[in-house]
């Protein structure tokens, strides 16, 4: 039986990047462009925009998955650079990143769960 719903659609250049607290990271250094924050109507979907020379700690998430598709820019996760068109995934519980950019970039982020701003499901990792 097909579950009755609504599909969403989001012009993401017209999205205005805010400012992205993400604790332990550079302040002020990481921006989201919010394209889909309510996990009923289907993946969790932001646009990440790292600083020059900003960073966020190594972390994981106990709520879900995480995967990083790299736009623009540098991206780097773990002391590796990756370039527009790497995929990263990361499951349930495992420690990824630290995440930082040399240059800047853009990376559309997707969760399978959704991320409060209030109460992160964001554990950095010792």
């Amino acid at each position: 039986m097909q579950k009755p719903g609504k599909s969403i659609t989001v012009q993401t250049d017209a999205l205005t990047p805010v400012a992205f607290g993400i604790p332990g990271s550079t302040p002020g250094g990481i921006r989201a462009s919010l394209v889909n924050v309510d996990g009923s109507k289907g993946l969790v979907t932001t646009i990440i925009h790292i600083a020059p020379g900003a960073s966020i700690p190594a972390h994981w998430h106990d709520e879900g998955a995480e995967a990083h598709y790299v736009l623009e820019g540098d991206f780097i996760n773990d002391g590796v650079t990756h370039g527009p068109g790497a995929f990263i995934t990361h499951p349930v519980g495992v420690v990824h990143g630290p995440h930082g950019s040399k240059n800047g970039c853009k990376v559309l982020t997707l969760q399978t769960a959704f991320v409060d701003p209030a109460h992160p499901d964001f554990r950095i990792a010792d």
